[in-house]
């Protein structure tokens, strides 16, 4: 069947018989990929009669289909004529995990971050009224997305403006960890309520036929309608805002999804559909263990098993980890996350002390806020956020948090490039936008043990402090009880060298030091230095450097534009260090999906290609910085 569709419009000459066959194949072709690449399979399998529904009611492209983030998008990807690039979906070259509008006109808008498509769609819906076109404009978000502040404001305006808006609410009890919130306990009332629009249209049916003789019968039969309503049925907050309500609809039914989008594609007014869907539907280990299948590397399909590389703990499970020995010494130490409690590992925190863990859901704005507000009562908040996550909450961090100069702990997961996610996750800006904020602290160790003693000192200082830490397992270095103290602000003078000095953030340290070596078995003297701080940067260490050697150049995992090289040029010439100094790191431009590796080589970052372009600097004369 899947062979057959070349594009959405073949959907509407199916059978149901044909539909439903159809909606196997998708979920086979689904596990047996997602097997082989990883990729978000948990909400996609959830979701595959809604796609076919939406197709067949809707009029794509020229209907506008806005998914919130790509998670539930790919049953998406295989009926909009890329079947045949499926198997290469997050691989390099291949198709992105997300949408992509570049891909396909049916792309009609990319996100990463949930809690977006509610405020793009309306966008398109004005633009679309504003130009008199006849088209519909459908937004489709998860439950979990209805936890940002910036969904609330998009149904809050949508509502106030009556736009001609479908928004399909597709309800799986998930974001990427189980929903949490009164909003979350607020959807499982509505579940719990089947039959709601049947239920109403019963009511009002039979209420329409009672007679009517003049306008005051007419207005208590009207307000006998509303006092029913109340009674049997919950209280609807989508009504309340202005949209006309229907649901809860079983989301794997597909004669019910058709009939009740066809019905919502004729209102003129704004619409919400509220979908139950199964996340990991037809994969009984997925169905089993959601979170897990959430966003899965490649996996065994019978067994369901995640393939997982062995060796070194991962740097999240370091930082959680030193979060819980810590939590053990200071009583007041409280950790919280933004519905990623699996990927920061702090369900280790939370398994420990469940009365100092925060989930907030998909809300980091929010969560920036409240740690602002428990530091400023006391207790020693620690945010482990992913570094893509924490731009979404850059005003709180400026507003509540630094101007305020309270002890928050920032413990920023994903620092740097982070393979199949691709563009919209990478975490290589947050230097830039964190450094620009007064009083704000920055540090990243060379490896999992220096990690551990920055979070130990971080959780000490009297000021805001973000330490970051990369995607994946660590250095291999060993990991005893005791944990060194690192003075804080200094840096880590490894090797002196007379001709040139490598000065590298982060885990790039280990790349100098190979790049040393290549660089000394051509017969140069090149020194290292172990950064571990932007702010406060050890001046007095780069002073040192600058009169020992002939030259300079920082290393980073992160955009130039504002980076830690930056940082170091900025000081140089306020210091009057006079000095060659070249930056090293990533240029200022989207990187898309494809394996770390790649980047690094791509952007010369490995020790060969460190080496190759210092060698070449050497030999110009530093003519070239």
């Amino acid at each position: 069947m899947l062979e057959q569709i070349a594009s959405p419009a073949r959907l509407k000459s199916l059978s149901m018989a044909d539909m439903s066959e159809l909606a196997a194949e998708i979920r086979r072709t689904i596990i047996e990929t997602t097997a082989q690449t990883g990729g978000h399979i948990g909400a996609s399998l959830g979701a595959v009669e809604l796609t076919l529904a939406l197709h067949r009611v809707y009029d794509t492209p020229n209907d506008k289909i806005v998914w919130d983030i790509g998670h539930q998008a790919y049953a998406h990807k295989l009926i909009t004529g890329r079947r045949e690039q499926f198997s290469s979906l997050r691989q390099l070259g291949g198709i992105s995990g997300f949408l992509k509008r570049q891909e396909s006109p049916y792309d009609v808008w990319e996100a990463g971050h949930g809690g977006t498509a509610l405020s793009g769609a309306l966008g398109m819906a004005v633009a679309r009224d504003l130009k008199h076109d006849p088209h519909r404009v459908i937004a489709i978000v998860g439950d979990g997305a209805l936890t940002a502040g910036m969904a609330w404001e998009a149904l809050n305006q949508i509502g106030h403006l009556k736009t001609a808006l479908v928004v399909v609410v597709n309800d799986n009890s998930m974001s990427i960890a189980p929903n949490v919130g009164a909003f979350s306990r607020y959807l499982t009332e509505l579940r719990s309520a089947p039959g709601y629009t049947r239920l109403k249209q019963e009511v009002e049916n039979l209420l329409d036929g009672v007679p009517v003789v003049g306008g005051p019968i007419r207005r208590s039969v009207e307000r006998l309608k509303d006092l029913l309503h109340f009674a049997v049925l919950p209280k609807n907050v989508f009504e309340a805002l202005g949209f006309e309500y229907f649901g809860p609809i079983d989301g794997h039914d597909l004669d019910a999804l058709i009939h009740v989008l066809t019905n919502a594609r004729q209102n003129e007014g704004p619409v919400v559909v509220h979908v139950i869907t199964q996340k990991g539907r037809g994969y009984r280990p997925a169905e089993k263990r959601p979170e897990q299948f959430h966003g899965p590397g490649p996996f065994d399909i019978a067994s369901g098993k995640i393939r997982k590389s062995a060796g070194s703990p991962s740097y999240s499970q370091v930082a959680a980890d030193t979060l819980v020995w810590l939590g053990q010494r200071h009583p007041e130490l409280v950790a919280i996350t933004a519905a990623m409690g699996d990927g920061t590992k702090l369900d280790r925190f939370a398994k420990a002390f469940p009365d100092r863990c925060y989930d907030v859901g998909m809300a980091e704005q929010h969560a920036a806020t409240f740690a602002a507000g428990l530091a400023l009562s006391g207790m020693r908040p620690v945010f482990a956020v992913y570094s893509t996550f924490l731009q979404r909450a850059f005003d709180q961090v400026v507003h509540d948090i630094c101007h305020q100069n309270l002890p928050v702990v920032l413990a920023v997961d994903r620092a740097g490039l982070v393979g199949a996610d691709g563009a919209t996750h990478q975490g290589i800006y947050d230097i830039s936008f964190l450094r620009a904020i007064p009083r704000m602290e920055i540090a990243m160790g060379k490896d999992e043990a220096e990690l551990r003693s920055l979070l130990v000192g971080a959780v000490s200082r009297p000021g805001p402090v973000a330490v970051r830490y990369p995607r994946g397992t660590g250095q291999g270095v060993a990991l005893g009880d005791h944990i060194e103290e690192i003075p804080w602000g200094t840096a880590q003078w490894i090797a002196k060298g007379d001709d040139l000095t490598l000065v590298g953030f982060g885990p790039i340290v280990y790349s100098a030091l190979q790049a040393a070596a290549l660089l000394q078995q051509q017969g140069y003297s090149v020194g290292v230095v172990n950064a571990r701080f932007v702010e406060p940067l050890d001046e007095v260490t780069l002073s040192q450097v600058a009169h020992s050697t002939r030259a300079m150049v920082t290393l980073e995992e992160h955009t130039l534009s504002g980076g830690f090289g930056s940082r170091v040029l900025e000081w140089a010439s306020r210091s009057g260090v006079h000095i060659p100094l070249r930056l090293m790191g990533i240029p200022n431009e989207f990187v898309d999906h494809g394996p770390p590796s790649f980047f690094l080589e791509q952007f010369q970052l490995t020790p060969e290609g460190i080496s190759k372009r210092v060698e070449e600097w050497l030999r110009s004369g530093f003519e070239h910085a």
